[in-house]
């Protein structure tokens, strides 16, 4: 069998640095701004959360979900598509109903970005799978 890939570790460390965003505890670090020490440390958690993810749900290490390692790219794209639209969705509800005023400054924008880069993702993945890209357009076209 191959190694047994670690992402609990990251997991935990990426959920504690994500949390301590909601709370003021940050020292001011070099640059004297305890809410940009708040906000690195929450992008490093991001970080570790999304390298545990992808270490859990491909069961290797790695950064980048090539289309070789999806189980079933085929289905799969549109549930990366429906998580891209639920971040969008997100964003908009705690913008409507003011909710942002409990969160973190950069919440909506970190959200958004997560949601861009799955709905890309998703969008490139039916491209080449279902898509025009894909090996049964081309050789339907010769």
């Amino acid at each position: 069998m191959g190694e047994d890939i670690k992402w609990l570790n990251l997991a935990l460390i990426g959920g504690v640095c994500v949390i301590q965003t909601f709370f003021d505890l940050a020292p001011e670090g070099p640059w004297d701004s305890r809410s940009f020490t708040r906000g690195v440390i929450g992008l490093i958690g991001v970080g570790c959360l999304y390298v545990s993810w992808f270490r859990f749900t491909f069961a290797r290490k790695g950064l980048i979900p090539i289309i070789k390692i999806w189980k079933k790219p085929e289905k799969s794209w549109l549930y990366v598509m429906v998580f891209g639209i639920i971040c969008y969705t997100f964003v908009f509800l705690i913008n409507r109903f003011e909710i942002d005023k409990y969160l973190p400054e950069t919440t909506g924008m970190i959200v958004m970005l997560i949601g861009s880069l799955s709905v890309l993702n998703a969008s490139y993945v039916w491209l080449v799978v279902n898509g025009p890209l894909s090996d049964n357009q081309a050789m339907e076209q010769e």
